[in-house]
């Protein structure tokens, strides 16, 4: 009888936990969300953003979401209130790791608690970008002091991370040495290694510092006048993405005489297609439990990139076709974050299923039937950390120009809709931001205008209000 109960209550926990938000399926819930962004309809995203985040206190990923669908429908201002939101959550974070990195690496490195079930705190590339993000509002709203006070904190907090990291990196050594785990993620059979491997992956210098958020500081510095500051973000561009001519000119061109009264240096900024999910695989591996060799499955997070938007190369500029400069790729800074990751993911994971497996031996062997329980249990909680920021463009690419002041057209292909974008230059340095998810394409500030075309499907037009 007392088996039964211990049964009973054991499937009661797996349906109350299944139910929590901790274990709520982001990834699907997402999905819907960005079908509905990659159709145009920006509210109906934002009721579902809304709908599955009922509860009071609103986590990181809530906030990183929320900010992107109201910057795609053109509400920059709340768009802005809701990335302040994320910041100061990130903000938090920073403090705790200054404040005590070894104390944060420990709980952070806790092997008793699922990844999954942890407060989610974003990965690195997210925290940089959004500050990124939050310098693009800013421009769209020609606020260049602004947008330097968000690119100086994009800095500071390059600098936390990588003083954070390579703590990490050491305590992690010493504590796979200490368990002896030696498992790495080459050696996960049914594994997508390539995808980690890839060329571009581990060409980044790694997956927080972005070449397009050094060269939105280097421009932005520019127009403020301050060329001492724009040259190391150029530099630095060019050094994390090395043979890239629109870098290169722009350290010389810092020493060329200004333009002309009538003339704007203009930089438009294209942002395309979806950032990657992730999603749970499980792999088997021999594990030592009790003094025997256990094939346990174990589950790692694989990258799924994001199919819902056409990769394109060139927009037209009143009629001349432009090459762009990609500078970066959400995906690949994704599956360097993954990569870097794994070692640790693997040391946690393979720990805490050697220490459930002892524990669940111990208790089969005095009482089958609540092992049996724990071990249902442990397989419905056991599972990859899917958790990511969703809405981030994936590519970013850019081009550089000077247009007299006045009204020009952009114009993008035809596999993204074939959009006609009005852009207003009035300032002596400008920044047009674009995006682009679908078939749609979003626009919004002071100076472009999506133009509405014969198909009013294939064309959202969000102007600031």
């Amino acid at each position: 009888m007392a088996s039964r109960a211990v049964f009973s209550l054991a499937l009661g926990a797996i349906t109350l936990l299944s139910g929590c938000s901790v274990f709520r399926n982001y990834d699907s819930e997402l999905a819907q969300t960005n079908q509905q962004l990659a159709s145009g309809n920006v509210d109906a995203a934002l009721t579902l953003l809304e709908k599955n985040n009922s509860g009071q206190d609103k986590d990181l990923l809530y906030f990183f979401e929320k900010g992107e669908l109201l910057r795609a429908k053109g509400d920059l201002s709340g768009s802005q209130a809701a990335w302040t939101s994320a910041d100061q959550q990130v903000a938090r974070w920073e403090d705790a790791v200054k404040l005590d990195t070894a104390k944060y690496l420990a709980q952070f490195g806790s092997f008793l608690v699922n990844d999954k079930v942890r407060r989610y705190e974003g990965y690195d590339y997210e925290k940089v970008m959004l500050t990124t993000q939050m310098a693009l509002n800013l421009l769209a709203v020609n606020d260049f002091d602004g947008a330097r006070t968000q690119i100086k904190k994009t800095h500071e907090r390059e600098a936390v991370i990588a003083d954070l990291r390579d703590k990490e990196y050491l305590k992690r050594e010493e504590e796979a040495e200490k368990q002896g785990i030696q498992t790495q993620y080459k050696d996960l059979k049914g594994y997508p290694v390539a995808s980690l491997d890839a060329p571009e992956v581990i060409g980044l210098k790694n997956s927080y510092q972005s070449a397009f958020s050094h060269y939105l500081a280097g421009f932005v510095y520019e127009a403020l006048g301050e060329k001492d500051l724009a040259a190391p973000g150029y530099r630095k561009a060019a050094e994390l993405r090395p043979n890239t001519p629109l870098l290169e000119q722009a350290l010389l061109n810092l020493d060329k005489p200004a333009a002309k009264d009538d003339d704007s240096d203009i930089l438009i900024v294209v942002q395309s297609g979806l950032a990657p999910s992730r999603d749970s695989i499980r792999i088997p591996l021999p594990l030592p439990i009790s003094g025997n060799v256990v094939i346990t499955p174990l589950s790692f997070p694989v990258i799924k990139p994001d199919t819902s938007t056409v990769a394109f190369a060139q927009i037209g500029v009143d009629g001349r076709q432009l090459d762009l400069t990609p500078l970066n790729s959400t995906t690949a800074m994704s599956r360097r974050a993954l990569r870097d990751d794994m070692p640790g993911i693997i040391l946690r994971t393979t720990v805490r299923a050697i220490s459930r497996g002892v524990a669940q031996k111990q208790i089969n062997e005095t009482n089958p039937l609540a092992g049996l329980a724990v071990g249902i249990t442990s397989a419905v909680l056991e599972g990859a950390d899917t958790r990511t920021w969703r809405t981030l463009p994936d590519y970013t690419q850019v081009v550089r120009l000077r247009l007299k002041k006045g009204e020009h057209q952009v114009t993008l292909p035809s596999a993204v809709g074939g959009s006609v974008v009005k852009v207003n230059v009035d300032q002596r340095y400008q920044v047009i931001s674009l995006r682009a998810v679908g078939n749609q394409v979003f626009a919004s500030g002071l100076a472009a205008h999506v133009i509405p075309n014969t198909n009013p499907t294939a064309v959202a037009s969000l102007k600031q209000p």
